[in-house]
């Protein structure tokens, strides 16, 4: 039986995998015009089992196409001669295996030729290749070349030249095409940041699964085995991964293979929230990556918190070297109105958790001192969660702390409220047994929280004060939401960080909806500040 793949290329023969039918076809269809391709996506997007995939159907189709695949990982931190040599060999290595597969005898002549030639520089590629298009006069050669960012740094600018030398050579030209896969683009790759070398590149672009897609994906499943997705379980992966491949497959793997659910049963979102919750808990390759980049640059933080936390957002600029990074590393992508976006639900959540205090050193509190119950106090007999209680409280545990809550470690100001509630929330949901996630909404400046309990849900969203106008539509956007999700109430807390700051409390009814909003003071001075003699 097939199963769901995470671990690296995947195989029809062992993996369920979305055929990216017209993204195949546009690829094929640049092969055949020769066009030196490139693609520069995130790890784990599933850029080598396409490419690798593509070219086995462009074979299947024109047997004329000659693909060499090579994997340039190994070379990092080699010398250019030992890179040349290595590249050579390769080349050997992989005709010989072509023509194994296809139960053919490579030519003599071709042979002598591989086994004796020397690559010793960028100039010896060119030759090298002319020579090579002589004695495989009857096919199209078709260089892929995957993580070619590990390329040596004193090789990538000589490399990058000959095969742009190659490309401007004519039409019959070998390589026919290149394919070029990493994660860093060429302007990245280029160090002494000269005109490009690789000027006349046709830049490839891989999307997310699309909601169809993941469809499809997990059909395949069903059809082998029988046991059916709930479409609102395949709407809820596809919404909390934005269709991120390896988070799709690491949900579905979790959901048919960890859980132990009878397979007379339909997945359905009760799994789900189990699988979810699994997922964000649990150490994870994908996760472990993000949150190892994204600490990588203390100025990270201020700019993912922006992208979520303000109405006026963040430029998509890659000439910005924060926001090129961010998108390379696959933290962010390019909204459609041309704003910054992190890049799935999922991603915030580990990023929120990566950046908040272990512990805030303002825990203690949390209640007031002649609480008894802690947060179990806000689970009523009926197993319902008293979400206003609970809110009520994080407004006075505001308001107890002060200053306080200034002094939280590695913490920007103007994010702290964000992240208090956050670790509140997160706090109460693991004491009783609820499970919280995160979506990010269309529009800048908002971030809902979900708490999900007895198969009840809980909405909660946030925003930073910026005006009563954006205040009033923060409203308006939260009931349409709880339209979208079926629910009937939902709360609306609004920090305000001005100097005189308007502290409100509100319970109102919009579109036949129950909103209970609040804006909660954040900014407050010492008081040694206000009252230099205290």
């Amino acid at each position: 039986m097939r199963r769901f793949g995470t671990e690296g290329r995947l195989y029809p023969a062992d993996n369920y995998i979305v055929p990216r039918t017209e993204e195949t076809t546009n690829f094929i269809n640049r092969v055949k015009q020769g066009k030196y391709i490139v693609l520069f996506a995130p790890r784990q997007t599933g850029k080598t089992t396409f490419f690798q995939l593509a070219l086995d159907a462009l074979v299947a189709q024109e047997p004329i196409y000659f693909p060499i695949r090579l994997n340039f990982e190994t070379y990092e931190g080699c010398t250019p001669s030992d890179f040349y040599e290595g590249f050579c060999e390769d080349i050997h290595e992989e005709v010989e295996t072509i023509f194994q597969i296809r139960g053919e005898l490579p030519p003599t002549a071709l042979m002598q030729f591989l086994a004796n030639v020397q690559l010793t520089d960028h100039l010896s590629v060119r030759r090298f290749f002319r020579q090579l298009a002589r004695l495989l006069t009857d096919k199209r050669i078709v260089l892929l070349i995957d993580e070619f960012d590990a390329i040596p740094r004193d090789a990538v600018t000589g490399f990058l030249r000959s095969l742009r030398h190659i490309y401007l050579s004519g039409k019959t030209r070998c390589p026919h095409s290149v394919g070029i896969v990493g994660v860093k683009n060429i302007i990245q790759l280029n160090y002494d940041r000269s005109i490009s070398p690789f000027n006349i590149q046709d830049e490839f672009h891989l999307p997310n699964f699309t909601l169809e897609q993941v469809h499809e994906l997990l059909a395949q499943y069903t059809e082998e085995v029988g046991q059916a997705f709930a479409p609102e379980t395949v709407a809820s992966i596809h919404k909390q991964t934005a269709g991120q491949p390896v988070l799709v497959n690491r949900l579905a793997q979790i959901l048919t293979e960890e859980m132990d659910i009878p397979k007379t049963e339909t997945i359905a979102m009760e799994h789900w929230t189990a699988a979810h919750a699994r997922l964000l808990h649990s150490r994870n390759t994908n996760i472990v990556h993000l949150t190892t980049n994204i600490r990588k640059d203390a100025r990270f933080e201020k700019i993912l918190m922006r992208i979520t936390g303000q109405d006026d957002g963040v430029p998509f600029n890659l000439h910005d070297e924060i926001i090129d990074e961010l998108a390379t590393y696959g933290v962010i992508s390019e909204g459609a109105d041309g704003l910054c976006d992190i890049a799935n639900p999922i991603y915030l959540y580990a990023i929120l958790q990566a950046f908040k205090p272990t512990v805030n050193g303002l825990e203690d509190e949390y209640f007031p001192e002649d609480t008894r119950a802690g947060f179990k106090g806000y689970l009523t007999d009926r197993g319902e969660l008293a979400i206003a209680q609970l809110l009520d409280n994080f407004r006075d545990f505001i308001a107890r702390a002060g200053f306080r809550i200034l002094q939280m470690p590695d913490t920007p100001q103007e994010f702290v409220g964000q992240y208090l509630l956050f670790s509140y929330l997160d706090q109460f949901a693991r004491l009783v047994g609820a499970h919280i996630y995160l979506e990010v909404q269309t529009g800048r400046g908002r971030m809902d929280l979900i708490i999900l309990h007895n198969r009840s849900k809980y909405i909660v969203e946030t925003k930073i004060w910026e005006g009563d106008l954006r205040y009033e539509v923060g409203k308006q956007q939260l009931a349409a939401y709880l339209t979208l999700e079926g629910a009937d109430e939902g709360y609306y807390i609004v920090f305000d960080h001005r100097q005189t700051p308007e502290p409100r409390v509100e319970t109102e009814t919009l579109e036949g909806l129950t909103i209970r909003s609040y804006v909660i003071p954040v900014v407050q001075e010492r008081p040694s500040a206000v009252h230099p003699n205290v």
